[in-house]
């Protein structure tokens, strides 16, 4: 422990700038990826940045994951290709409501 606390003296915190979902949030509710940077932090406390890079690459895929929704994409983009292709060979009618026809109403 330091004998001058000069962040609090100052009114600053540096640790909370680093952390990308640690700053307050509106509303005091967690930040949506808070859970996944907390446990990637924690997994690398104490460890060394190389040990850490290495040991806990599973929870910093999974915060990226969380952050930039990179897979979700891909997956998503595929599923789309599948079906524009079932669509061409005639295997697959999507209906009406995702046209952009209206149903009929009374």
């Amino acid at each position: 422990m330091p004998f001058w606390d000069l962040q609090k003296q100052l009114g600053i915190d540096v640790d909370s700038w680093l952390l990308r979902q640690s700053m307050p949030q509106p509303y005091g509710r967690a930040a949506r990826c808070h859970a996944f940077e907390r446990e990637w932090v924690e997994c690398g406390h104490g460890l060394g940045q190389t040990r850490a890079r290495r040991e806990c690459q599973p929870e910093y895929e999974d915060f990226m994951e969380c952050m930039h929704r990179a897979k979700l994409a891909k997956r998503l983009k595929t599923i789309l290709e599948q079906r524009d292709k079932m669509i061409k060979e005639g295997k697959y009618t999507p209906p009406d409501y995702h046209q952009g026809k209206e149903d009929a109403r009374p």
